[in-house]
């Protein structure tokens, strides 16, 4: 068994973050991803361009804005950039910190270098993924809905 950190702490037990994923999942990934701070302000996505990765929140909170919709929040232990990394073309939204915020950087090239080496990381990290968009798809259909 790896070593628990904080950060991994964090990530492991959010409740709308990557949830089929082990702590030694958490370990390689925490070992290969790079480490980013954005102050209050910053652009973590961009609507329209192309992230070429995904960001798993340590600390902070962003706002997500999408057109046409009140915009919704995201801290700890939830991820960013998901939709852009899936189909690989521009993001759908602005991902704005609203304060300080830590994240995770996992490009495409290491997650799949990881999943080549530990494909049951793969196919976790991808249900994990599908689980989070529906979640959020059906946050979109039905707003007043009680989310597990």
């Amino acid at each position: 068994m790896l070593k628990a950190t904080p950060d991994l702490s964090v990530l492991a037990a959010a409740k709308h973050g990557l949830i089929y994923l082990t702590p030694n999942d958490w370990a390689l990934i925490a070992d290969k991803a790079a480490r980013r701070q954005f102050q209050a302000g910053e652009i973590l996505v961009q609507r329209e361009r192309r992230i070429h990765g995904i960001f798993l929140l340590l600390k902070g909170t962003a706002e997500v804005q999408i057109a046409a919709q009140a915009p919704r929040y995201i801290g700890p232990g939830e991820v960013c950039g998901e939709i852009s990394f899936l189909d690989e073309l521009p993001a759908t939204a602005h991902v704005v910190a609203k304060e300080t915020v830590e994240a995770y950087y996992l490009d495409r090239a290491t997650l799949q270098s990881l999943f080549e080496l530990f494909p049951h990381l793969g196919s976790r990290f991808y249900h994990s993924l599908a689980a989070i968009l529906s979640r959020r798809l059906r946050q979109v259909i039905d707003p007043v809905q009680k989310q597990p």
